[in-house]
């Protein structure tokens, strides 16, 4: 048996697996040195092969139906050799492919079991093949050398003595690589006669038999001899190639040798089997356990090796800092990557990465991204420190009760809080990680289903009997499935409609793919199904559109091919990746922007207005290319330096693990000793002279700042003023003073705003003002340097400007901001929120513009996961049977979220209009049901176990409208209104309470949390969201808080302890409000 892997021109794979044999056949009369034999009968055997070719990489199971074939060949007659494998061609073509997922498909061939694998997703590929035969040929460090020329896209040939070991490796090695795909020329097997391939210049993987390996080795091209485990360079017996970055080398090395790969030591506690087909079975359960094992692996390199590509990564512009990326790598490693990010395998990861494609590559990454840390604290880049402001931030005067610490632990924070856990990791090359870290996914149980026998005569009649006994034993097979197994029961309504399908029951093959639309849209077979409702006569089209499910059915798949056709007119924008470069002419105000977000300096635009403005200065508007080469190079410049600083741990232990430095002076004389003065996220420190040590100057809420014009005079030194100390600090900065005392003050302004209105995102930005300060002064290097970056003191400016002061009444229950559209360049609206509780992780779920989720774990407020479901606003969200989340959108689909995958991957499409609402109960059996409601006034009951409607029926519905049950009571607002109007349950003739709102111009939202009413509006007399929190008693207002500068669109309660609210895109915070 060998293998073989076929190439079209455009890419696609086949594969085929050959069988060679001889056949014997008796003749008469021979003629033998000139000699007729004819009193004897000579047997001559005939050489032959059969070749099986497949579009999926079926190996292990078409090896086994090759076995199976050879077994009826043998005692078969010459006459009936082309009939029999005419029959066995014919029974094959009637087996279903299994779709992704854990089901995988059985049939006998007599005398074996051959068994179909499924993919384990939509984009992963079908895995039939040992995957530990590269582990049994070569050592760990030789495997890295193979992987590494293969990620740097090298001219690779692989030898051995067995054919078909060249395949198996290749195939395997390719495998290893996931997500990653070779582009490159691929032909593991090549004949004698096509050895002129291996002269093509490009990049190539082919492989030869060994005999060819002196007349080979006389190109320039990495050779691998798979039988002795060698690999080298057909110039010298090494490879001069960089290797694969130490640390993830070390790790892989680490986690290889944890492996078992002789089954032998499986079998030392077993009896002996007398069944060939459960012996088979039990080699594939271990099979497919250490395949698990070694993708894993596998994939754990690939994430270690391109960890943090993401942080460089501009996804509006689609540009990759290459630059940027390469200089945070290890020096040692840089030229590894300089290889690998000019190769073609990278660039389409790239793509992947710029589309943001979640595949096993981020959720591992995700998994796994907090452990790969640093020792010492280091500067982050900026497009690290904009994706952690996620992160926690208190003031020290208004601190969270133990209690929240059990759901909302993150928020208790010691008294020197923290404005962002920036992450004290740098994204260079990763440390080395232990053997087992976070590798230890749950693995869903593999099911088989077992397709009945082949029917004895291939006559139409007979196909079609076996078609219906496979369809029976699907639908036994559903109906023995619970509904709890909605994934298991997606793939037998699949494979179900595929057989109906080709049965020609087109209206049967509908509802199936219906009821798999329902279930798990992510294997729905959408071309499949368009060729079918295509092909549907009049007769049955007429009868589709009598069935409301059908007919909804047909109108979605017609309207998503209008939607891929629109798409595919945007397809080159899906494919474009760009390096970001310096610009080569003059940049007006939108140029600028673009360039400066495309940089990773930063995104905000309102701070890239600030910096346009301070770099043009004193002359036209526009900056000029020779202008921002040397600002950015100042930028990476001093970025790099702050990230070289090596704090020695007498100075560490007086600062926080999250605490890095972003700016050191040079050494200055001062009233404290002689040294460097080190601004942090922070503080101000003194890091002394001779032997470091370290002194205190100033946490920035703690300095006393005077509100005067800092451009009234010039500053001979830098003087700072501590609350609590008599004395001044001061330092003789020299020609630093003035920038110094500009950044002081931004960072001073900034932490009293954050301080004020508990958001951390002020300091935030008042630390990247203050950088870009720096970067302006050392870039203009002028007289009006100073003045120019004084346009960046925004905080400053608004201290002395407009105070931001925050009512008392608001400041004593606000205890927290996030701001979820931190990393875009504008603030995106927040429509609907959402808390998951648990006993380990506790969520908050937040809806933002276009069917954008974004989920934050409710620990840390960190951003765990981004997901979108249609590309409509949603308009609620609710917390089904804790492993969904239901999601009622503006385009009448509610959605349905795995909270374990992640993953949307069944819809609800019975509501005829935009989904306003939903409601979750218990029936009197304890059932649970859902209710939801949408805009023409249709109310459904959902089984939540069956997702079936179990009753329908019509309300009047009120426009722009919500409406809270209490008791006895209707509680209702309306958008134009600024009265909440309280009814009797049974008399909703009128209502008979109003409550007025103050300066109130209407209402958005509304929930209940304990005896109190929380109502979201807009200001009458400003456009500043409100909170009105009313007494359901007494039908009065309690509060009113101001916590947002937009309406408030959407609010939620945290276990009734804790209510958050979100705001329109004017502002599209998050604030945390404390339930008394």
């Amino acid at each position: 048996y060998h293998f073989l892997v076929f190439t079209d021109l455009f890419g696609n794979r086949t594969h085929g697996v050959v069988v060679q044999c001889y056949r014997a056949s008796c003749q008469e009369g021979v003629v033998q040195n000139g000699h007729r034999w004819n009193s004897t009968k000579s047997r001559l055997y005939t050489p032959f092969a059969l070749c099986i070719i497949s579009k999926f990489p079926y190996y292990n199971a078409l090896r086994d139906c090759l076995s199976c074939l050879l077994v009826q060949l043998r005692p078969a007659r010459q006459a009936d050799f082309e009939e029999t494998i005419k029959e066995f061609s014919a029974k094959l073509s009637l087996v279903p492919l299994p779709p992704p997922g854990q089901l995988h498909v059985s049939f006998s061939l007599r005398p074996l079991q051959v068994v179909l694998p499924s993919r384990e997703d939509q984009d992963s590929p079908v895995i039939d093949i040992d995957l530990h035969l590269p582990f049994l040929c070569f050592t760990h460090t030789t495997l890295l050398q193979v992987l590494s020329c293969l990620l740097q896209e090298q001219r690779l040939v692989f030898f051995s003595s067995d054919w078909a070991r060249l395949t198996l490796v290749a195939e395997s090695l390719l495998l290893y690589l996931q997500p990653l795909s070779w582009q490159q020329p691929y032909v593991p097997v090549l004949a004698r006669g096509m050895l002129d391939f291996l002269m093509a210049p490009t990049a190539f993987l082919m492989g030869c038999h060994i005999s060819h390996f002196e007349e080979v080795a006389t190109e320039d091209l990495i050779l691998v001899n798979v039988d002795d485990g060698i690999i080298q360079s057909s110039c010298s017996e090494s490879i001069d190639l960089p290797a694969i970055p130490l640390a993830a080398a070390e790790s892989f090395i680490s986690r290889a040798e944890c492996l078992q790969l002789h089954y032998d030591l499986e079998l030392c506690h077993l009896g002996v089997g007398t069944d060939a087909n459960a012996l088979r079975s039990q080699r594939r359960d271990w099979q497919r356990r250490l395949n698990s094992q070694i993708q894993n692996i596998a994939l754990e390199l690939v994430v270690n090796i391109f960890r943090g590509v993401q942080d460089f990564l501009n996804h509006e512009h689609r540009v990759f800092n290459s630059e940027e990326f390469l200089r945070m790598r290890e020096p040692a490693d840089q030229l590894f990557y300089k290889k690998v990010l000019e190769t073609h395998i990278f660039h389409s990861f790239l793509r992947d990465r710029l589309n943001r494609k979640w595949d096993t590559f981020s959720r591992m990454e995700q998994n796994t991204k907090n452990r790969a840390m640093t020792e010492i604290p280091r500067r982050p880049p900026m497009s690290e420190l904009s994706r952690t402001g996620y992160s926690s931030y208190t003031s020290p005067d208004n601190r969270l009760s133990k209690r929240l610490g059990a759901s909302l632990p993150n928020l208790e924070q010691p008294s020197n809080d923290t404005i962002t856990v920036i992450s004290a990791s740098r994204p260079e090359s990763i440390r080395k990680m232990s053997p087992d870290v976070g590798l230890k996914s749950p693995k869903k149980a593999v099911k088989i289903f077992r397709i009945p026998e082949f029917p004895p005569p291939l006559a139409y009649h007979y196909v079609q009997n076996y078609y219906s006994d496979m369809a029976a034993s699907l639908g036994k097979a559903i109906n023995a499935t619970p509904p709890d197994e909605s994934a298991l029961l997606a793939r037998y309504h699949y494979l179900r409609g595929l057989v109906n399908t080709v049965s020609n029951r087109r209206l049967d093959a509908l509802e199936d793919f219906q009821s798999l639309y329902k279930t798990d849209s992510d294997i729905f077979p959408s071309q499949m199904v368009k060729s079918l409702v295509d092909s549907l006569p009049d007769v049955e089209r007429l009868q589709a559109d009598r069935r409301p499910e059908l007919k909804r059915l047909i109108s979605r798949v017609k309207r998503d091919q209008e939607l891929e056709r629109a798409s595919h007119g945007n397809g080159h924008e899906e494919d474009a990746v760009k390096r970001f470069q310096l610009p080569k002419k003059f940049m007006q105000l939108e140029e600028f922007v673009k360039c400066v977000q495309e940089s990773g300096i930063v995104k905000d635009q309102g701070t890239i207005h600030r910096l346009f403005d301070a770099l043009t200065v004193g002359h036209q508007k526009q900056v000029g290319p020779d202008l921002f080469r040397v600002f950015y190079t100042i930028w990476k410049e001093t970025e790099a330096e702050a990230q070289e600083v090596c704090l020695p741990a007498s100075v560490l232990e007086h600062i926080e693990t999250t605490e890095c430095v972003f700016k050191l002076s040079s050494s200055v004389k001062t009233s404290r000793g002689v040294g460097k003065i080190a601004m942090t996220q922070r503080r101000l420190f003194l890091l002394t002279d001779g032997r470091p040590g370290y002194v205190e100057v100033a946490q920035y809420r703690d300095l006393e700042v005077s509100s005067a014009p800092f451009l009234l005079l010039r500053i001979p030194s830098l003087k700072l003023r501590v609350r609590g100390r008599k004395e001044a600090f001061e330092a003789n900065l020299k020609t630093e003073t003035e920038l110094w005392n500009l950044m002081v003050k931004e960072m001073w302004a900034g932490r009293n705003i954050a301080d004020q209105h508990k958001d951390p995102q002020y300091m935030q930005q008042a630390l990247t003002n203050a950088l870009l300060m720096d970067a302006v002064v050392g870039s203009l290097q002028s007289n009006k340097a100073i003045y120019a970056a004084s346009k960046l003191a925004h905080f400053d400016r608004i201290k002395m400007e407009v105070p931001m002061m925050v009512p008392k009444t608001t400041a004593e229950t606000l205890k927290h901001k996030i701001n979820p559209s931190l990393e875009l360049a504008a603030p995106q609206a927040v429509d609907v929120l959402l808390y998951t509780p648990g006993k380990t992780h506790r969520q908050l779920w937040v809806s933002v513009s276009g069917g954008k989720v974004m989920v934050f774990d409710a620990s840390s407020w960190s951003l765990t996961h981004t997901c979108h479901v249609g590309n409509a606003r949603l308009n609620c969200m609710i917390l089904v049977d804790k492993d969904q989340v239901w999601m009622g959108s503006e385009d009448s689909v509610i959605y349905i979220i795995s909270m374990v995958a992640m993953v949307c991957n069944r819809q609800l499409t019975e509501h005829r209009a935009e989904v306003t609402g939903l409601a979750l109960d218990a029936d009197k059996y304890s059932q649970k049901v859902a209710y939801s409601c949408s805009a023409e006034g249709s109310i459904m009951v959902w089984d939540v176990s069956t997702l079936q409607v179990s009753l329908q029926y019509l309300h009047i519905v009120l426009a722009d409208s919500t409406v809270q049950k209490s008791r006895n009571e209707l509680w209702s607002v309306c958008v134009d209104s600024g009265e909440v109007c309280i009814w009797h349950i049974k008399d909703t003739t009128k209502p008979f309470h109003r409550v007025t709102l103050p300066d109130c111009t209407g209402c958005y939202c509304m929930i209940k949390v304990k005896n109190q009413v929380w109502v979201g509006g807009a200001g009458r007399s400003s456009t500043k969201g409100k909170i009105y929190i009313l007494d359901m008693e007494r039908y009065q207002v309690l509060k009113e808080l101001h916590g947002h500068t937009d309406k408030v669109t959407a609010l939620c309660s945290a276990e009734d302890r804790y209510v958050l609210s979100g705001a329109g895109k004017h502002d599209g915070k998050i604030a945390i409000w404390k339930v008394e």
